[in-house]
């Protein structure tokens, strides 16, 4: 089996590459001038050793590209290896790689009973087992990798008072200043940071709560 680094390890392998560890997985963006341009990078950082572990999402403006290993669910050495051979592929086209848009976002929903909810909220949206994580109350993820992650968070006591379905909005540690102050100059407040820099709850207006996310704090 792959061995499964510190998410510490991770940041501090990718970030000179222009990656950035997030929720996982190891993802960058490489700017583009078109559609036919981002065609011209997938088709040139695609190779045998990329099948499985590298995910593409190609527009007109962007290659998002996003690696982890299925079978632990995480970032192994291999990846890390191969996010560097894509790197220097990419700048060898007079290209570059940023994880300035790493973020990545999950839905939460607070359950007093995950095994009995799951089944649920799996077939209303088509979602499926993800890899090796197939369990009652293991997350749900969306077949083709375009939607968020589902994960459901145990509600002991029930909370009636607030909401039961949050997002998790998941940053590179040093974007989550500027995302929670940029949130707070539009109307929210800060409901809760004693596990930071773990994650923070914010809420809006009327109480609606989200949780900024990074990596720290966690290993």
């Amino acid at each position: 089996m792959d061995e499964k680094l510190s998410r510490k390890a991770i940041s501090a392998a990718v970030d000179p590459l222009g990656w950035r560890f997030v929720l996982g997985v190891i993802r960058t963006c490489v700017p583009v001038g078109s559609l036919a341009e981002a065609v011209e990078v997938a088709a040139a950082v695609c190779e045998p050793a990329a099948e499985g572990r590298l995910r593409l999402d190609l527009r007109d403006r962007w290659v998002i590209l996003t690696l982890q290993t299925p079978d632990i669910i995480w970032v192994s050495p291999a990846d890390i290896e191969l996010a560097g051979r894509i790197t220097a592929i990419v700048r060898g086209m007079g290209r570059d790689t940023t994880g300035e848009s790493a973020q990545i976002m999950e839905i939460a929903i607070d359950a007093a009973d995950i095994a009995a909810v799951r089944p649920f909220w799996k077939a209303i949206l088509g979602y499926v087992d993800e890899t090796a994580a197939g369990g009652p109350t293991d997350p749900l993820v969306d077949p083709l990798g375009q939607r968020p992650t589902i994960w459901f968070q145990q509600m002991d006591p029930p909370r009636l008072e607030r909401n039961r379905l949050h997002f998790d909005v998941c940053v590179p540690p040093d974007q989550a200043q500027q995302r929670m102050q940029a949130a707070i100059e539009a109307g929210g407040t800060l409901r809760y940071d004693a596990e930071a820099p773990a994650f923070w709850v914010l809420a809006d207006v009327e109480g609606n709560e989200v949780c900024i996310t990074t990596w720290e704090g966690r290993d």
